[in-house]
C-alpha cells in the first residue's frame, strides 16, 4: 500500500518539523540540556532528509507500482478494493497479534521531565569530566603523546604551554625537525590530534554544516600544497659544500657495500664483518640478488613517492589542525583559563567543583520549566556573601585567599571608558585591546591605539596625541625645509655639514 506509506511519510515529515519547532523556541539554562536540545534536532533534521528521500522515490515511482495501485483503486468495484485491503491488515495482525504501533503525535513531541522524557544520558557519555559539556578541551592524553615524540623528549613542556602551541608546527614553536616527522609515531599524533578537534567540533555544534567547513579545509590544502605554501613544507634547501658520497664514500677508508658504510680504520672494518648489523644486512642483500642500474632507480622513484604521500598525508593534517584550532580559539582561551584557575585548586576543591557541576545538571534536567523563575530567586536569596565576593561560574562566590590572590579588590577606573572601575590588574590590563577602550579613543579623535596603552585620562591622551601629531608635522617640515650646499667639486650636502666641513677645513 504506498499510498498509505506516502500519506505515513507526510504526516511524519509534518511532526518532525513540529518537534524541531517546539525546541527551538526552548531556550534552556543549562549547556548541558542546549547540547541535548541541539543533537535531537540534527537527529530530526536527518530523519527527515532520510525520509524525504524516500518519498521521492515513491513519487519517481520506477517501477510503477504507485500507479497500478491508483488505477486498481479508481477503476472497477471500490469496495472489493477496500474489502481486499481489510483483509491484508486483518491478515497481518493475525500474524503479528504483538505489533507495536507508533502514534507520530507523541513520538516527537516534548516531555516534560516528569513524564518519562529520557535524561541526557547520551551528552554524559559524550563528553569527559574535563570537558565540561563542551566548554573546554581535553588535550592530556595527546599533550603526553607530544612529550614522547622524537625531538621533544629533552624539552619538559608544560601542559599550559601545550594548549599555546599545539597547533604550530613550525620552529622555534616546534623543536621537531622536518625528517623526524616522517616516523610513524608522529604520523599518529597528528592524526589523533585532528580526528579529536574535528569530534569535539561535532560534538559541541551538531546544527552547523561542518561536512562543508571540512571540505573547504582540503580544497585549500590542495592549493596551498600545488603551489608549495603549506608552512614547513616548502621546497628542501640543499646544504651548502661539496655533496656527499652516496656509493663508494670518500675513498680513503674501506667501503662496506652491504650497510653502506665506509671505515677509516682496517682493524675497525674487520671487527665490523662479524657484527650482527653487517650479517644482517649482508643476508638480505644477499637474498635480493645484483640489482641493476635501472632496478635500482626504479627503487629509488617508489621510494621517493612513498616518501612525498607520506609527507602529503602530515601535511595535510597539521594544516587541518590549525584551521580547526583557529575556529575554536574561544574554547581554546577558555581552556587555558580553566587551566590556570585549577593549578592554584587543592584537590578536593577540584572535586567539589566536579560534583556541584553533575548536581546542579541533574537539578536543572529535573525542574519543571515553569519553575525557572521561581528557583532563581530562591537560589539568589539563599547566597550567602557578605564580602560582596566575585561569583564564579556555578553562581558562587569564589574563595577568599583567590580573590586576595588575583587582586581583585584593587579598583583600576578608566576615565576613556567612561569612568568604568576594573576590578583587578588583570581585567585592567586586558581592557586596552577590548572595544570599549578602543571605542573611547577612537571618540577623542586618536586612531593609533597602540601607543596609549596604561594611559586612562582624557586629558593625558589627548596632551600626548596633540604632542605626537606636532612632531610629526615638525619632522615633514623639517624634512621639506634642508638647505642644500653645494663644494667646488660638485658634492651636494646639507647646509649644517657643509659649515661643519669648512671650519676643519676639509673642503
Amino acid at each position: 500500500m504506498l499510498l498509505e506509506d506516502q500519506r505515513f511519510i507526510h504526516e511524519d515529515l509534518e511532526r518532525l518539523e513540529q518537534g524541531i519547532s517546539d525546541r527551538v523556541l526552548d531556550d534552556p539554562r543549562h549547556i548541558r540540556d542546549r547540547l541535548n536540545r541541539d543533537h535531537q534536532i540534527s537527529g530530526f533534521l536527518d530523519r527527515i532528509q532520510q525520509q524525504s528521500k524516500r518519498l521521492l522515490d515513491i513519487y519517481n515511482d520506477t517501477e510503477g507500482l504507485r500507479a497500478k495501485e491508483i488505477q486498481s483503486i479508481s477503476t472497477g468495484d471500490p469496495f472489493d478494493e477496500f474489502y481486499k485491503q481489510l483483509n491484508e491488515i486483518k491478515d497481518f495482525h493475525r500474524r503479528y497479534p504483538n505489533e507495536p504501533v507508533e502514534n507520530l503525535e507523541r513520538a516527537y513531541k516534548r516531555k516534560a521531565p516528569g513524564e518519562g522524557e529520557s535524561a541526557t544520558a547520551e551528552i554524559d557519555n559524550l563528553f569527559t569530566g574535563e570537558e565540561a559539556y563542551g566548554r573546554f578541551l581535553d588535550l592530556t592524553t595527546l599533550h603526553e603523546d607530544y612529550l614522547n615524540l622524537p625531538g621533544v623528549q629533552s624539552r619538559r613542556i608544560t601542559y599550559l604551554q601545550y594548549l599555546n602551541i599545539f597547533d604550530q608546527f613550525t620552529p622555534p614553536h616546534c623543536p621537531i625537525k622536518r625528517p623526524e616527522k616522517s616516523t610513524d609515531q608522529y604520523f599518529s599524533y597528528v592524526g589523533r590530534l585532528a580526528d579529536y578537534l574535528e569530534g569535539f567540533l561535532r560534538r559541541t555544534r551538531p546544527l552547523d554544516d561542518l561536512d562543508k567547513i571540512f571540505a573547504s579545509f582540503g580544497s585549500d590544502f590542495d592549493r596551498a600544497w600545488q603551489a608549495k605554501e603549506v608552512p614547513g613544507w616548502g621546497e628542501e634547501t640543499q646544504a651548502v659544500g661539496p655533496a656527499a658520497p652516496v656509493t663508494e664514500g670518500t675513498g680513503e677508508g674501506t667501503w662496506c657495500p652491504a650497510c653502506a658504510k665506509e671505515f677509516k680504520n682496517d682493524n675497525v672494518y674487520k671487527s665490523h664483518l662479524s657484527g650482527k648489523k653487517h650479517v644482517k644486512a649482508a643476508g638480505s642483500r644477499a637474498a635480493q640478488g645484483p640489482i641493476s642500474n635501472g632496478s635500482a632507480k626504479s627503487q629509488v622513484h617508489s621510494t621517493s613517492a612513498a616518501k612525498d604521500l607520506k609527507e602529503r598525508a602530515i601535511a595535510e593534517r597539521e594544516y587541518r589542525i590549525r584551521k580547526l584550532a583557529s575556529t575554536m580559539e574561544t574554547v581554546r582561551s577558555d581552556t587555558r583559563v580553566n587551566v590556570e584557575r585549577k593549578q592554584g585548586m587543592t584537590e578536593r576543591e577540584r572535586q567539589q567543583e566536579l560534583d556541584a557541576l553533575f548536581a546542579d545538571s541533574v537539578d536543572t534536567s529535573l525542574r519543571p520549566s515553569g519553575a525557572d523563575d521561581e528557583s532563581d530567586s530562591s537560589g539568589d536569596e539563599k547566597i550567602y556573601n557578605p564580602l560582596k565576593l566575585p561569583l564564579a561560574w556555578d553562581g558562587k562566590p569564589i574563595p577568599y585567599w583567590l580573590y586576595k590572590l588575583h587582586g581583585l579588590g584593587v579598583e583600576f577606573p578608566c576615565e576613556i571608558c567612561g569612568n568604568f572601575v576594573y576590578m583587578g590588574r588583570r581585567a585592567f590590563d586586558k581592557h586596552f585591546n577590548e572595544a570599549r577602550h578602543i571605542y573611547g579613543l577612537k571618540c577623542l579623535g586618536i586612531t593609533n591605539t597602540t601607543l596609549f596603552r596604561e594611559i586612562t585620562g582624557i586629558e593625558d591622551a589627548l596632551k600626548l596625541w596633540d604632542k605626537m601629531t606636532r612632531d610629526k608635522k615638525k619632522e615633514k617640515s623639517g624634512g621639506d625645509n634642508v638647505v642644500q650646499m653645494e663644494d667646488a667639486e660638485g658634492n651636494v650636502m646639507p647646509e649644517k655639514v657643509y659649515y661643519d666641513l669648512q671650519k676643519q677645513g676639509l673642503l
